[in-house]
């Protein structure tokens, strides 16, 4: 097994200052198309990933933080890749399966990690807008498919999902 080895690495303050990305810098995503569905009107911001559009670059790696209104959501869907969700603020009820049917309440701090090929979403069940904070594994998390009833609902919003 591989055991880090103690180097004299140091970074300057304006080295390591390269790799913050400050929340009040960032700007929200425009390429969720599912958030354009109704109810499911969200803000994401990207944090690390892959640049241009994350600040912080990563290998395999991806951060994002979400705010939703009370009520509002993210869609049913799926990835290739595990996803890991933890409530910053708020209530969120994470949800799964073909039909959404099975679901855990998280309150601040509150972690759960979705497996691969799992259909997932979340809600905000609080009485305010809330913080989500999402990371994805993988070279590729943001390849998502929706199942058959949310395209439909997409549809007859006038919505396409790609």
């Amino acid at each position: 097994m591989a055991t880090a080895p103690i180097t004299d690495a140091n970074p300057t303050i304006e080295q390591m200052e390269a790799r913050v990305a400050r929340f009040r810098t960032l700007k929200p995503t425009q390429d969720y198309a599912d958030s354009a569905i109704p109810g499911c009107e969200r803000i994401t911001w990207r944090v690390i990933g892959t640049p241009p559009a994350a600040p912080l670059a990563a290998e395999g790696f991806h951060l994002n933080i979400v705010c939703c209104e009370p009520g509002k959501s993210a869609p049913l869907h799926n990835h290739l890749t595990q996803e890991v969700f933890v409530a910053l603020t708020g209530r969120w009820q994470v949800f799964w399966g073909p039909e959404g049917e099975r679901s855990v309440v998280l309150e601040a701090w509150d972690t759960i990690s979705i497996p691969p090929g799992v259909s997932r979403g979340f809600r905000n069940i609080a009485t305010e807008p809330a913080y989500l904070l999402g990371m994805a594994s993988g070279q590729d998390p943001g390849n998502i498919n929706w199942p058959e009833q949310v395209r439909a609902v997409a549809a007859a919003a006038g919505v396409e999902l790609p």
